[in-house]
């Protein structure tokens, strides 16, 4: 093979790869199994995750109970509310707290979220505790996390309705590592009702 030929597709094939694993999917095994996946919402620009907040309904006692509703991701260190990474730190890691099945009982499928911060700082959601943490996501290292899509169940009318059921998150190109985020604070939103 020419030698220009096999650098240029070399050239094609990394950029290619490159650009793939700049948005590499992280999710984890034990999401709720009810509902159906919303878009993809990204931070704006180059910017990413550095913290969250829930939407949480409380306990209903002889209602219908959904736990987690929302979850939404913190795109600036100027926003002064939710569970935030220390400073210059960005969400990179996940775990959902997740309800099974109950039956013909009251379901309620994801209940809470814990975040890791690129530090090592670990930030818990106030969601329900009902269910069990399942195993951490992969990681997104330095980069961090700057999109989120969730697994919402329409409400189910006189039904057992659950909400939230399942979220996954993709990773930050890699070029906000080196570029700084001039964007006014933001956040993006993925849930229910």
């Amino acid at each position: 093979m020419d030698s220009s030929l096999h650098a240029t597709l070399s050239l094609v094939l990394g950029c290619c790869l490159w650009g793939a694993w700049g948005q590499e999917k992280i999710d984890v095994s034990n999401g709720g199994m009810w509902g159906t996946w919303g878009e993809e919402q990204s931070c704006p620009g180059n910017s990413f995750a550095i913290g969250f907040s829930l939407k949480v309904e409380l306990p209903q006692l002889a209602g219908d109970d959904t736990a987690l509703n929302g979850i939404r991701l913190l795109c600036s260190d100027n926003i002064p509310w939710g569970g935030k990474c220390p400073s210059g730190q960005r969400l990179t890691q996940f775990r959902l707290r997740v309800e099974p099945c109950q039956g013909l009982k009251d379901d309620t499928a994801a209940n809470n979220i814990e975040f890791v911060c690129t530090g090592g700082a670990e930030l818990k959601g106030d969601g329900r505790c009902w269910g069990k943490w399942g195993p951490q996501s992969r990681s997104c290292g330095p980069r961090g996390i700057s999109t989120i899509a969730t697994k919402v169940e329409a409400p189910q009318g006189k039904g057992d309705d659950t909400a939230l059921n399942d979220v996954y998150f993709k990773c930050s190109r890699p070029e906000t590592l080196t570029s700084p985020t001039s964007q006014p604070p933001s956040e993006v939103s993925g849930g229910g009702p």
